[in-house]
């Protein structure tokens, strides 16, 4: 949940404030000192932008399919689509798109 929250720049107050619950109580659930009731879970997801079964993701391991998650975890794919996305100018975003093109295909070519 923190993760999530930070990542769209949201701090606990906030967060709290929307939920009519203190800042401290975010803390609490952040730091697993408190439970987080399924209806609140599901309020929290709203506000946060993703589906209840996001902050599940990965517990076991897996990324939901049944097979191990490779490379970035999923919340930091969605703090580079997030970041991708704030590009307003189409032609840094073609930019920026061509450079991570030319580096994974750098990085799958064998070395020497």
């Amino acid at each position: 949940m923190r993760r999530r929250r930070e990542s769209l720049g949201i701090s606990q107050g906030r967060l709290g404030r929307h939920l009519g619950l203190t800042f401290s109580l975010i803390q609490k659930y952040e730091k697993g000192t408190n439970r987080i009731g399924a209806g609140r879970l599901y309020q929290i997801a709203g506000f946060l932008g993703v589906a209840p079964s996001h902050f599940f993701e990965g517990l076991d391991g897996q990324d939901g399919r049944g097979a191990p998650e490779p490379g970035m975890s999923r919340d930091d794919m969605q703090v580079l689509a997030d970041a991708f996305n704030g590009i307003l100018d189409g032609e840094t975003r073609a930019s920026v798109l061509a450079l991570v093109r030319q580096l994974a295909s750098d990085s799958e070519s064998p070395r020497r």
